[in-house]
């Protein structure tokens, strides 16, 4: 079994799509409840990838999978061509334990169409579960867009009164850089050809090992750099982020800031840095300087923000500059503390999401004005909500702490020493937004009428919030469970990115002399 375990995986949510079609529409109840089941048993089937001991020893990629897919004579070969590390393993992971929560919280706010809702949850967790075990570019871009798809259409569809101009923004952001990428993809791909490398179709470890001029990879990093600049989303294209969040249903929410942002991140670690290493060593300072003023900027719109959601939104803006900034380090310190910081992202914001999702359900506003003395009426939810602030905050003792001090730890180690200074006080005014909202929320007088008849957390909402919890205290007080597995993957591909750079500082050398001759 576990020699097709990542295709079972990945393709089991749309075996289970194909029945949710073939269910009756009008039992909502039945197409939710067979939609967790799917979602819980792709969870399940992933689970072997926590416990192989495997990750700790070597920083390859396991669980290969690798099969011919289209041919045309000798200008196209693509592959099915999968494997996962240490790198991407804990984002599957978050993908698959984060996909039956997002399941279950649709269960009271989602009415009109559970159908079509239901099967395009699944047709999306397999597009994202395709992307992350991707090891062949252009497979990777079929997955890629392939998400697009249902994500648009469950804001479009089941969002807010501004769903479709959130739907059609988002669609056109993510829908410029991918066509920007998918012509480097084919460059790189002609290029690989044409020098008489042997490559296995598209294959990603192929592509690293290839010799590609610096002008050529300047402008081959910019197209990957932008398109996934959006997907994170990095200042100044983040635009679309605060719409399509605050549109989004609940479970949209949730997916698409658990998961869907972690794309854009992954991307940069996985194919954009190692394939392009001597570019991305030019634009360092420039993206290092944008991802702190995503932080700074992102940190200080939420502050003046009055909807509750579309303060989470530009929340996950500033943390997401954190994320950028460990990864530009490029260091073992900066890339670790980076993808911890993602899967920490995953559980904390989307579970401030599933808060503002109860509390939507029960006043159908998220006005932070609207509410006050919350605890007094709802100890359980008041008691929850502080424990992922202080999580989103970064608190000693929870997920978020580790992840941050990893990041700046990174960026002292490197040449962003300075950058890391400023980013230090996107700590601070994480913590004054997120006390003050918590603050105006949660205490103070009990003085609206509509807020004394509220009732607190129902046992499915609580069992909702107990796995977050659960990971949210785990990555902070014991990371080494995820680092063990994660060090050897960052460690192997740091050295090949650094290796690649050195070379190409040599050969610049080198030429230098000749010329000078």
């Amino acid at each position: 079994m576990t020699e097709h375990l990542l295709s079972l995986m990945t393709f089991f949510p749309i075996l289970g799509m194909l029945v949710v079609l073939a269910l009756p529409k009008d039992n909502g109840n039945l197409l939710k409840g067979f939609t967790l089941l799917v979602t819980i048993i792709t969870f399940f089937i992933s689970l072997p990838l926590a416990f192989d001991d495997v990750f700790k020893t070597s920083g390859a990629m396991h669980y290969t999978e690798f099969a011919q897919w289209i041919s045309i004579g000798d200008y196209f070969q693509m592959n099915y061509n999968v494997g996962v590390d240490g790198i991407s393993l804990w984002l599957v992971l978050l993908t698959t334990f984060i996909m039956p929560i997002a399941v279950l919280s649709t269960w009271h706010a989602v009415d009109k169409n559970v159908k079509g809702f239901m099967a395009l949850s699944l047709l999306l967790e397999t597009a994202m579960l395709g992307a992350f075990i991707s090891l062949d570019l252009f497979l990777f871009y079929i997955f890629w867009e392939l998400m697009l798809i249902p994500m648009y259409f469950m804001i479009g569809i089941w969002g807010g009164k501004n769903r479709i101009y959130a739907a059609v923004k988002f669609f056109i952001f993510t829908a410029v850089g991918s066509l920007l990428m998918l012509v480097a993809i084919i460059y790189v791909y002609y290029h690989a050809i044409q020098s008489g490398v042997e490559v296995a179709g598209f294959s990603i470890l192929d592509f690293y090992k290839l010799s590609i001029t610096p002008e050529a990879q300047t402008w081959l990093f910019l197209a990957f750099a932008f398109s996934f600049a959006i997907k994170v989303p990095m200042f100044p294209v983040h635009t679309w982020l605060p719409d399509a969040h605050t549109e989004a249903p609940t479970a949209g929410s949730v997916i698409l800031a658990a998961i869907l942002l972690k794309m854009g991140t992954y991307g940069y670690i996985r194919f954009a840095i190692p394939l392009f290493p001597e570019a991305t060593q030019q634009f360092i300072p420039f993206l290092s300087l944008l991802a702190v003023i995503g932080i700074i900027y992102g940190a200080l719109v939420a502050m003046m923000q009055d909807d509750v959601k579309k303060l989470v939104a530009y929340s996950s803006v500033s943390h997401l500059g954190f994320v950028m900034l460990g990864v530009f380090a490029m260091n073992s310190q900066g890339w670790s503390g980076g993808i911890i910081q993602m899967v920490n992202h995953g559980v904390s914001t989307g579970a401030l999401f599933l808060i503002v999702g109860f509390i939507y359900e029960r006043r159908h506003t998220r006005a932070i004005n609207e509410f006050g003395g919350l605890a007094k009426q709802m100890p359980v939810f008041a008691t929850i909500f502080m424990i992922i602030t202080f999580s989103s905050v970064g608190l000693p003792g929870t997920n978020g702490f580790v992840g941050e001090f990893l990041i700046l730890m990174g960026a002292y180690e490197s040449e962003l020493r300075w950058f890391g200074v400023f980013a230090t006080t996107g700590v601070i005014l994480a913590a004054v937004y997120m006390l003050w909202m918590f603050q105006r929320v949660m205490f103070g007088e009990l003085n609206n009428p509509a807020n004394q008849k509220l009732k607190d957390l129902s046992a499915r909402e609580v069992a909702l919030m107990l796995p977050l919890l659960l990971f949210v205290f785990w990555i902070g007080v014991y990371p080494n469970t995820f680092f063990d597995k994660m060090n050897p993957a960052v460690d192997q591909l740091i050295q090949q990115v650094k290796g690649k750079q050195q070379v190409a500082m040599v050969e610049t050398v080198n030429h230098g002399h000749l010329e000078l001759k």
